[in-house]
């Protein structure tokens, strides 16, 4: 199986991309299983949160595998992008937080697959980039997208017409990554304590907070969808919960609804 998952008693999810041998590289089964784990994230209630990483020290998940891609048509090629997009654009939808954990090489789509998670952090040897020009193609997973939504129009064509990689620190810099951390151990630590912050508020308003920051890069009326999550979470049990605990001086006790 290429991703494996454990899931701990806070509910945080860590799903890792194991095919080493191949730099975790996403092939179209793995492609696959990912979209049966996103299903399961979005459907399973005892999942609270979501860290993806790669497996050993070398890559998060070094692009897609050339052999397949190699053997694409004109037509497959447009199936599997399609594939991709949708699947990437569910993840960034997701109403739990997903933050990618980034432990090495995250090139092509291994990049569009970070940008596309909620936060981003990196270890300091890890390499990000869009090298698909170098194989006569471009990013076909919605990357020409987010990274332009991240780092602005000349900086997102300059790394995508180029191909070259950036390493961390370039990376933070520019806006691609929240974080970088010296090690893997710092990089599941941080991962975790990020999103412990996050699942200890209240579950509708984070979802709610996602969809917001959503509708604005989507081109939507973003001030629109503020509004109205706005008033969606003020008819909530959490709102009340909230409010009363900051009048009280305690701890509010959240319960989802």
């Amino acid at each position: 199986m290429p991703l494996l998952k454990t899931l701990d008693a806070d509910g945080v999810l860590v799903v890792t991309f194991s095919r080493t041998e191949a730099l975790n590289a996403l092939n179209q089964a793995t492609l696959h299983e990912l979209a049966q784990t996103v299903d399961d994230i979005y459907n399973n209630d005892q999942i609270r949160g979501v860290i993806f990483i790669g497996d050993g020290e070398k890559a998060f998940v070094a692009g897609a595998d050339i052999r397949e891609l190699s053997a694409l048509s004109r037509e497959d090629a447009l199936a599997l992008s399609e594939y991709g997009q949708g699947l990437f654009r569910k993840i960034e939808n997701c109403p739990k937080p997903i933050i990618a954990a980034i432990n090495g090489f995250a090139l092509g789509g291994g990049c569009e697959l970070a940008m596309a998670c909620h936060i981003r952090i990196a270890v300091e040897h890890a390499k990000l980039g869009q090298p698909e020009v170098n194989l006569g193609i471009i990013p076909g997973y919605g990357g020409t997208q987010r990274l332009t939504q991240l780092v602005g129009r000349g900086r997102a064509l300059e790394l995508i017409l180029t191909g070259d990689m950036i390493d961390a620190a370039e990376a933070h810099r520019i806006g691609v990554i929240n974080h970088t951390v010296p090690d893997r151990v710092a990089l599941l630590s941080l991962a975790r304590q990020i999103l412990l912050k996050i699942l200890s508020k209240a579950p509708y308003a984070v979802a709610k907070a996602i969809d917001s920051v959503n509708a604005a890069v989507d081109g939507d009326d973003g001030y629109e969808a503020e509004a109205r999550n706005f008033a969606d979470c003020a008819a909530t049990d959490d709102f009340k919960e909230g409010t009363s605990a900051f009048l009280e001086k305690r701890k509010p006790n959240f319960k989802g609804r």
